[in-house]
């Protein structure tokens, strides 16, 4: 599937990830489809809650305003408009969490298959975690293999030898 890297941004990053029928399935099976219209529809608060993620810096309200942008740009929002902080925060709370566990465990799956080039070696499937550091035990071996990285009080000085910080 290819699209247009304008295209992908906000809402249509999302829709093209989760699309909306499988957003809307995951919804209703987990009972929280509105029972009337919303200025905040659980798709779009579900999306909303994924641009969080993604966004996670920015002020709820600048997420929704980047999700919403190119809608509004193709004239689709009609006269909707960007709700208070205080309605994101109840529509938060009103979707719960169950929705997004549920849209997790059914897309998150290996992209990979056996006759993808590269993503076996010797019958293993390969990993790669780009950017992550884990704490390892404080232990001599592991100060040996992994070193310690730095903080305010110097070069090697934190509390446990870190594995995947950059050398």
């Amino acid at each position: 599937m290819s699209a247009d890297v304008g295209e992908l941004s906000g809402l249509g990053l999302l829709t093209w990830v989760y699309p909306s029928g499988l957003v809307d399935r995951v919804v209703a099976a987990c009972g929280r489809a509105e029972q009337r219209r919303r200025l905040l529809p659980a798709r779009l608060v579900v999306y909303f809650v994924l641009g969080l993620a993604l966004f996670s810096p920015a002020p709820y309200l600048e997420v929704m305003r980047h999700l919403v942008e190119g809608l509004r740009g193709q004239g689709l929002l009609g006269e909707w408009h960007i709700p208070a902080k205080s309605s994101l925060f109840r529509a938060r709370q009103r979707l719960g969490s169950e929705p997004l566990r549920v849209l997790f465990a059914t897309t998150a799956k290996p992209m990979g298959t056996q006759d993808t080039p590269g993503c076996f070696w010797r019958g293993l499937r390969l990993l790669a975690v780009d950017g992550t550091c884990w704490d390892v035990a404080d232990s001599p071996a592991n100060e040996a293999a992994f070193g310690r990285p730095g903080n305010s009080r110097g070069y090697d000085k934190s509390s446990f030898p870190r594995c995947g910080w950059p050398a």
